[in-house]
């Protein structure tokens, strides 16, 4: 299925009437569109930028079974980590989540060396009876999963099965999900105000690209799934509210690797939470934990940033892996986190949830791993005559499990076996919809996999407006250093799309 031409679905936003609108295209906000769409409501799901632009595609990319969190007691959120995690595996997303081992480390000196095999105790009991078992490893055995990881300053090690994902790739196969449902979609639509009947929520005011006129949605119910915007959306609904989120910035590197890897590395230790974790070929290091009060918007990574990352692995991987040249991308997203005193680091990763006088639905914060549940959760604060009674096929699977076997062995004839494996990640089963144009199948840039029919279809089904929409979330050209001012031209060309777009609200609101 197509999606619906975009000058389409805004018609349908300004003429029909809906029982959800959902107000932000990350993860969360795209799985509550999906949920209910499948469960019968007429939803709309908008965002003011691109689908997943904030912290849906600024993660460390980890599906994980939420091990840091037994440190600050969080068993609940351990134990539903694991679980969704296995959900998401082989059920929900399997070919866009994957199964990766993680060595999980101590060094000498550190805190953490006692409590680790208390840890990975606990870890495994909420992991259930099906769960993945952690294993110890030698000092000797690690370095064979780590390339040139320094053994000597390690003291004790655990192998954990966690899971990888492309987030930015994931985002959008739920809203693609979600459009298959029933939702109407539209991403560079920003809500600019919402209007009240009674006390309650009724309608919204939003606004596309320049040319495109004002659109009035009516709505029985609204969703704020707008991430670190949810407190200025709240403001819309009630300019007294309280802020309910403060927010923490995580920034994460990609760097160039030479040698695979066959696992990723974390460390266990109560000074420092840092991964570093073979991800499409490249290395990915994250993440930093920064309190942040700026404009959400500008939250990109700093100098510091790029240097602390660095220096936190600096004792236990060589020199020449680090060195600052071989940073190929630096990105950051921001964290919400339930207001209070105490460090970042420390506080809570569970969701906050709120209902304001207006009836309009806020959720922030949480876990990629968790977010279906967190959907669920939002839903069901919903007003009693929009609520679903139950969610159907909730535990469906966003797209086929399986694609045709001979259409997978003409793309490997045509593009390689690595090159179809990094194409499974980022399409899973759809990745045949990229066989229609053989011509199609070749390199967009010189050392990366990412092909010219991936950039058409960003364009054609994936509502790419832009070429910032090509390289840096259809793609991984951004990511990989190549998206050279010549392939942005390139692309720009090709395609007949801008450099970038910005919606018409923020035009007029600067």
């Amino acid at each position: 299925m197509t999606p619906a031409p975009r000058a389409d679905v805004l018609e349908r936003l300004s003429t029909q009437a809906y029982d959800l609108l959902v107000v932000g295209g990350g993860i969360v906000g795209s799985r509550v569109a999906l949920d209910a769409a499948r469960s019968g409501l007429r939803v709309a799901l908008v965002d003011k930028g691109d689908f997943g632009a904030g912290t849906s595609s600024a993660s460390t990319k980890l599906v994980h079974g939420g091990l840091r969190y037994l440190a600050t007691g969080q068993l609940r959120l351990v134990r539903e980590a694991q679980r969704e995690r296995q959900a998401l595996e082989e059920i929900v997303a399997p070919g866009l989540v994957w199964s990766i081992p993680l060595v999980l480390a101590t060094t000498p000196g550190g805190s953490s060396r006692a409590l680790l095999p208390v840890a990975m105790t606990l870890y495994r009991a909420l992991a259930g009876r099906n769960g993945p078992r952690p294993k110890r490893l030698s000092r000797e055995d690690a370095p064979r999963l780590v390339p040139g990881l320094r053994a000597g300053m390690i003291s004790s090690a655990v192998l954990l099965r966690e899971g990888q994902t492309n987030d930015a790739r994931l985002t959008l196969a739920t809203v693609r999900a979600a459009a298959e449902a029933g939702a109407d979609v539209a991403n560079y639509v920003a809500l600019v105000s919402l209007e009240q009947v009674r006390g309650r929520v009724v309608a919204a005011l939003l606004e596309g690209l320049p040319g495109e006129r004002s659109l009035e949605v009516r709505t029985r119910a609204v969703v704020n799934a707008t991430g670190p915007w949810v407190d200025h959306v709240r403001r819309l609904e009630d300019p007294r509210a309280e802020p309910a989120v403060r927010l923490s910035r995580g920034a994460n590197l990609t760097l160039a690797l030479d040698e695979p890897w066959a696992a990723a590395l974390a460390l266990f230790d109560s000074k420092r939470s840092v991964v570093a974790a073979p991800w499409h070929g490249l290395l990915l290091l994250g993440a930093t934990d920064t309190p942040y009060e700026g404009d959400p918007s500008a939250a990109g990574p700093t100098a510091e940033d790029i240097r602390s990352l660095l220096e936190s692995l600096a004792d236990v991987l060589p020199d020449e892996l680090l060195r600052p040249e071989r940073v190929l991308y630096a990105f950051a997203g921001l964290r919400a986190l339930a207001r209070g005193q105490g460090s970042t680091a420390v506080a809570s990763r569970d969701h906050i949830l709120s209902v304001g006088p207006g009836g309009m639905v806020s959720v922030a914060g949480g876990k990629l791993t968790t977010h279906r549940l967190i959907a669920r959760a939002a839903l069901g604060e919903l007003p009693v005559e929009v609520r679903p009674k139950r969610l159907l096929h909730r535990d469906a699977p966003l797209a086929a499990l399986t694609a045709p076997v001979a259409v997978l062995d003409e793309l490997r004839a045509s593009v390689g076996s690595a090159c179809l494996t990094y194409l499974v990640e980022l399409y899973g089963a759809r990745v045949t919809e990229l066989a229609d144009d053989v011509s199609a199948l070749r390199p967009i840039a010189p050392g990366g996999p990412d092909l010219w029919a991936q950039a058409a279809y960003a364009r054609d089904v994936e509502w790419a407006l832009c070429v910032d929409d090509v390289v840096r979330r259809r793609t991984t050209l951004e990511l990989r250093g190549l998206a050279t001012p010549e392939v942005r031209a390139g692309i720009a060309e090709t395609l007949g799309l801008p450099q970038a777009v910005v919606p018409q609200a923020i035009l007029t609101s600067a």
